[in-house]
């Protein structure tokens, strides 16, 4: 099984290689991506964040930052980043919710450093809020924020269960724009039926690249499009090999 390993390890190098030379090719001529009308909305809900003086709710799920989960939740910290400098103008900064100590810590790190990039000073170390360790625990206590803290933009991006479909009915019950974004199916289920903007599938990972998060976020993007075409392109070989006989 050596080899399979040394495989993996030749893809994770050749990945790291293919972003680290995109980002820089592609400094001067940003890639065009398809359109999700979900970014869109998204851009829109935050400046009417900005203009009324409302509140953005970032909620990033009870992803462990030690099991394959944590892809979702490191998505949502870059997300969670770009946002905070977005809304750096806004009265009241972003109220983060999560339902893991350690990323409950790594929100408000977000925080913190979005809030020096941007200059304002303005750093409320309250906002990022760990709101309970077990799933529907979790939902209560994000609740109560979508409902009492004048909240006008939801973006729930993460690990979650059923429970994600408490927090879509909360912010619609308020009239609250809603983004949800989820790695597990029957939450992806819960958020498309109930949510206002549902992510789908891999959108979750390309949020970053949406909201220009960074050049390395977009240059992800197109090293995943040249990896699928080309397992695409290896299956084809092998069944054109096998009718040929030479397997």
């Amino acid at each position: 099984m050596l080899w399979l390993g040394l495989a993996g390890f030749g893809v994770v190098f050749l990945s790291a290689a293919l972003m680290l030379g995109l980002t820089f090719l592609r400094r001067k001529s940003p890639p065009t991506f398809r359109d999700i009308p979900a970014f869109t909305h998204l851009k829109q809900a935050i400046g009417r964040v900005v203009e009324d003086g409302s509140r953005l709710h970032v909620s990033l799920g009870r992803a462990a930052l030690t099991t394959p989960q944590s892809a979702s939740a490191l998505a949502g910290l870059a997300l969670l980043n770009r946002l905070a400098d977005l809304t750096s103008a806004s009265d009241k900064p972003p109220v983060v919710t999560s339902g893991d100590a350690a990323l409950s810590l790594l929100s408000q790190d977000t925080l913190l450093s979005a809030s020096h990039a941007s200059g304002q000073g303005v750093y409320d170390p309250t906002a990022a809020r760990l709101t309970g360790l077990t799933p529907f625990s979790y939902a209560a206590g994000a609740m109560p924020v979508i409902h009492d803290e004048n909240v006008s933009t939801n973006v729930l991006i993460g690990n979650f269960g059923a429970e994600v479909g408490l927090l879509t009915e909360a912010s619609e019950r308020t009239n609250a724009f809603s983004l949800a974004a989820s790695d597990n199916l029957p939450a992806q289920a819960i958020q498309y039926a109930s949510g206002q903007e549902p992510l789908i599938g891999e959108e979750l990972f390309a949020a970053g690249a949406y909201v220009e998060a960074g050049p390395m976020h977009a240059a992800s993007l197109i090293v995943q499009d040249i990896l699928r075409w080309t397992i695409v392109i290896a299956i084809l070989g092998g069944i054109l090999l096998k009718l040929l006989g030479v397997f």
